[in-house]
């Protein structure tokens, strides 16, 4: 059973930055990661992406937030951690962050964490 965990959220003023985490446990092969935000009443948007394929790494960012925010992976014993670096913030990137993982192999799933709090202040 994979189990996504994020942390890092939190109330932070204009200006500051912020560094998600989200700790990804259990079985799978993965083809890419992500974080997500939703706004309420929204449906989930993509922020940043990460895919890995074979040796090559791609990162795919909101225009919204490329130059501020940086997304990377780190694995470790059966436990992949996606970090996002936010910099910069501003009160508009205010939401819930979720962090999801997509397999690779059929049948393929996307995983979902239970998200985390941002909230900036001006």
């Amino acid at each position: 059973q994979v189990q996504l965990v994020e942390s890092g959220g939190g109330l932070v003023q204009a200006g500051d930055s912020l560094r998600l985490s989200c700790a990804a446990s259990g079985s799978m092969s993965i083809n890419a990661m992500g974080w997500y935000r939703q706004d309420p009443g929204k449906p989930r948007k993509l922020v940043a992406r990460i895919i890995t394929g074979g040796s090559t790494i791609y990162a795919e960012y909101a225009d919204s937030v490329k130059g501020r925010f940086t997304i990377s992976r780190d694995n470790a014993k059966n436990t992949v951690y996606l970090y996002l670096q936010m910099n910069s913030l501003k009160v508009e990137n205010t939401a819930v962050y979720h962090c999801k993982l997509e397999t690779k192999y059929p049948p393929y799933r996307d995983y979902w964490g239970q998200g985390t709090q941002v909230t900036v202040s001006s």
